[in-house]
């Protein structure tokens, strides 16, 4: 009886079966019951609204400090001329990416046809949403007030921002100057502090993740409902298939350079559902960057790739581009010329860049791309429709682009890759600061501290 009477004082709570239980299967059950719930109640599920809503906040309320903090750690761990290095493959792998995206995109369309006999509605008008100038992009880059790009979400400006602090840190560090160097000791705890203290945040809005799931799908499910996606079956179905090329591709770059493929997906597969459900890169950074620990990436690299992929890499919405502007070509009775498809391809490549940060991003390099080609807007507002359809796939392929090009990046960066399995005992190793360690985490927790395991886990719509 005694026996009994302490197995039942030994019993789990309710409360702690719930932390225990796994992430991705809490993520997935949601995203299930969403969808469920979203088609049994239709629009009348927009009740909910305000809990993903909660639940997006909540992540992008994380995506400032994060870049900040863990960037200038970044910086300060690694050489200037290392950070050159890794800045120029980075923007090589993203932009190279980026063009084979759209030519996925435009050589599927043409091949399958979507909106080939689709009526134009006489009433469909679309707002024409206008990108920034590129001299305008370039300024807005270097922030005249640091404090009001934190608080407008500037990711570039931010960006820029932490990585002079970050080489003016490696700089103090190293100066023969007591003083100076004493100063830059204070200065890293202090950074190191506040990266430990972003991820312990993380632990907690990662375990209400899975009810802003539920409430995000079903909105989404609730208001597009069945009917409405069928006359545009045929392009959510093109944009898919691109997506399911391009990931292949990423397959194909982690076997050239001898990742395990699939420990990569097993580890990316969380960011991977979260920027499906949250439909935002930014957002999704905190769980990324947990990611990219689990598969032994330094924060010299990750620090640097992630939150530049989520504001320039957009493989993803190059695709949805190439394939929609075709869409809207057979709407409209059109026949794309050679030279119009090279025009596509070369603004969607190159307007990636500066309209990533900017709300509505997809619906803008539609937009670009549509006027560029000389093709009517009013179709467009047949693909806003469906939008958030398209957008759910996209945004996951720019994250698991994001992820690729991070580990791929390490791989060829001494010291910036170590085998999670295995890591580097003591601190020899510059990026032992890093959390993490680089140590691949035991179950479903996030990170606390330097050496704890991790949870796992657009608005910038990218």
């Amino acid at each position: 009886m005694a026996q009994q009477k302490n197995e039942q004082t030994h019993q789990p709570s309710l409360w702690r079966r719930y932390l225990d239980f796994p992430l991705i299967w809490k993520l997935t059950i949601a995203l299930v019951l969403g969808i469920v719930a979203g088609l049994i109640f239709g629009p009348d599920i927009s009740i909910i609204e305000p809990l993903g809503q909660i639940f997006i906040n909540l992540l992008m309320m994380l995506v400032m400090p994060l870049i900040l903090f863990t960037l200038v750690a970044g910086v300060a761990s690694v050489s200037p001329k290392t950070i050159g290095r890794i800045g120029g493959k980075t923007l090589l792998y993203y932009m190279v990416t980026t063009a084979f995206a759209m030519v996925i995109g435009i050589g599927l369309a043409l091949l399958i046809s979507p909106g080939t006999g689709l009526d134009l509605p006489s009433d469909a008008e679309a707002d024409e949403a206008e990108a920034p100038p590129l001299a305008e992009v370039l300024v807005d880059i270097v922030p005249d007030n640091i404090f009001g790009a934190l608080a407008e979400g500037q990711v570039l400006a931010v960006m820029f921002f932490a990585l002079v602090a970050g080489v003016a840190l490696a700089y103090m560090q190293d100066s023969s100057d007591e003083r100076l160097s004493s100063i830059a000791a204070d200065i890293r705890r202090f950074v190191d502090g506040g990266v430990e203290l972003v991820f312990i945040i993380i632990r907690g809005v990662l375990q209400y993740s899975p009810i802003g799931v539920f409430a995000l799908i079903a909105v989404v499910v609730g208001e597009t409902g069945t009917d409405a996606l069928l006359p545009l079956l045929t392009l959510t179905g093109t944009v898919y298939a691109g997506i399911a090329i391009q990931i292949l591709v990423y397959v194909g770059l982690l076997a050239l350079f001898r990742a395990p493929v699939v420990r990569f997906f097993r580890e990316a597969k969380e960011p991977m559902l979260t920027a499906f459900v949250t439909r935002s890169s930014g957002g999704t950074l905190p769980v990324s960057t947990q990611a990219a620990e689990r598969l032994g990436v330094r924060r010299g690299v990750y620090s640097f790739t992630l939150p530049l992929g989520a504001t320039v890499n957009m493989d993803g919405t190059a695709i949805y581009v190439g394939a929609a502007t075709v869409f809207v070509a057979n709407v409209t009775g059109t026949e794309l010329s050679l030279t119009q498809l090279v025009t596509v391809a070369a603004v969607g490549v190159l307007a990636s860049i500066g309209t990533a940060g900017v709300p509505g991003a997809g619906l803008i390099m539609l937009t670009m791309a549509v006027t560029a080609a000389g093709l009517p807007m009013a179709p467009v507002a047949l693909v806003a429709g469906i939008d958030a359809i398209l957008d759910m796939g996209r945004t996951m392929n720019n994250v698991t682009g994001d992820l690729a090009g991070t580990r791929i990046i390490a791989k060829t960066e001494p010291g910036m890759l170590v085998d999670p399995d295995n890591p580097p005992e003591g601190p020899d190793d510059p990026e032992d600061t890093a959390p993490g360690g680089g140590q691949e985490p035991q179950g479903e927790q996030a990170p606390t501290s330097a050496s704890e395991p991790t949870v796992d886990d657009d608005v910038d719509r990218t």
